[in-house]
Parts: structure tokens; C-alpha cells; sequence
């Protein structure tokens, strides 16, 4: 039986475990309620703090600098990032590329808090698919902003088959997908220095940025890492 404040909007069979979506209200402020996500009994991702999410689109576009920016989201999660991103109206476009297609119905079924403002902007598309393999394929378009938010920590996947991606070569292959100018932004949990060693190897420019913020529920300050690489113009 389900505690009277925690509610169960879906529970789903995924081939990376069960998919839990869940509300609930915090015993410790009444009134607040959040929206949380637990994949194969973990806990995976909240509504209640999203400054690391919403920052990662943030930062890449203000770096970036330009206008009618196509953005590339890995990992739809509950909306933050995408959001973050479509707050400029130098935002032409936003694909967010997500492997599990019930993430994609909670967000058409209304069932996240950000339903209503992402389905209702025209910019704004949700698609089915591995945004790791796609960045390993030879690109079909390219962007000017790629963000992947999906893996805990580059030394901590959801799928070990991502771990290409966060190699020299994979970073190579992932580069060809950006435009001219273009950034690649990738959350993180943790400081990885293996995988700021790779993006430097492969980009010129590289910016590490933690982000950190105070959650209340445990008293305590948590960290996190935002890695950005940005191609050059003349590429």
C-alpha cells in the first residue's frame, strides 16, 4: 500500500527495468508537490529541483550566441531541459530524442508538470529513439546545440552501451552532428576527468561548470557537472 502522500501516475515494464512515475507531497513542507521518476527501483530524476537541467540548455545557449538555433535534447525526462532551452525565442527548433516511448506518452498524456507548456509550443518535438546511437551514426542534419541529459555520471550509465560516447572516438563521431559554431553540452552528477581529458582531446574549446544548490529535505548542499565543448566556427 502506497503512503497517503504519494500517489502512482505509471508503472511500466522497460528492458532497463520497471519505469515508475510518481507525485507526491513533502511530508516535510505541506503544500509542495513533486513530481518524481524511478527506473528499475532507483531514483532517477524530480521536479523539485531541475537548476542543473534547466542550466545546461542556459549556459550552451548563451555561449553559443547565435539565432534560430536547432537544439538537439537527449533524454526528454520530465521537460527541464527543453523548457530551459525554448525560453529564447533565439530557439528556432527543439528535438528532444528519448529511448523510452512512455516518457514520451506521460508528457502527450498530461501526466508531468511541463505536459501543457511543451505540447503547446510549435517549436517544441519529442521522438522516439537512442540518442547515443544516433550521434554514432554519420549525421542525417546537424545543430547547433546538442544536450544530453541521460546517463547518471559519464562513469555511471543507465546502458554500458553508451559508454562509446564519452570516448575520444565517440566524441569525434558525435562532433560531425554540430554545425559550425556548434556546442555540445552533457550533465554529469559527478566531476569526471577522464571524459574532460576526451572532450579536450577532441574539441578546442571545453568549459566545466558545476552547478550547485541547497536541498532543504537533507540540509545539505549537492553539486552538479555540466561539460561543454563547442566546435569552431571555421569547421
Amino acid at each position: 500500500m502506497s503512503p497517503s502522500n504519494l500517489t502512482i501516475l505509471a508503472y511500466e515494464d522497460t528492458p532497463l527495468g520497471p519505469l515508475c512515475l510518481r507525485r507526491r507531497e513533502l511530508l516535510s513542507a505541506p503544500g509542495t508537490v513533486v513530481t518524481e521518476v524511478t527506473l528499475n527501483h532507483q531514483f532517477l530524476m524530480s521536479s523539485l529541483h531541475n537548476e542543473s537541467e534547466r542550466a545546461l540548455a542556459r549556459i550552451a545557449r548563451e555561449w553559443h550566441g547565435g539565432r534560430g538555433l536547432d537544439v538537439l535534447v537527449g533524454g526528454l525526462g520530465l521537460g527541464y531541459t527543453a523548457q530551459a532551452a525554448l525560453q529564447s525565442d533565439r530557439v528556432a527548433r527543439v528535438t528532444a530524442v528519448e529511448l523510452l516511448p512512455q516518457v514520451i506518452a506521460w508528457l502527450e498524456g498530461g501526466l508531468v508538470p511541463l505536459s501543457a507548456e511543451l505540447e503547446g509550443d510549435q517549436r517544441f518535438a519529442a521522438v522516439e529513439g537512442d540518442v547515443y546511437a544516433r550521434l554514432m551514426d554519420p549525421p542525417g542534419e546537424r545543430f547547433d546545440l546538442i544536450l544530453i541529459d541521460v546517463d547518471h555520471a559519464p562513469d555511471d550509465r543507465l546502458d554500458e552501451a553508451n559508454g562509446l560516447f564519452y570516448t575520444v572516438e565517440g566524441l569525434r563521431r558525435a562532433r560531425r552532428h554540430l554545425r559550425p559554431g556548434g556546442v555540445l553540452g552533457v550533465w554529469s552528477y559527478a566531476e569526471s576527468s577522464p571524459f574532460s581529458r576526451a572532450l579536450r582531446t577532441v574539441f578546442d574549446d571545453v568549459r566545466v561548470e558545476p552547478v550547485t544548490f541547497y536541498v532543504a529535505m537533507v540540509e545539505e548542499e549537492r553539486t552538479d557537472w555540466l561539460f561543454f565543448a563547442r566546435e569552431d566556427e571555421g569547421s
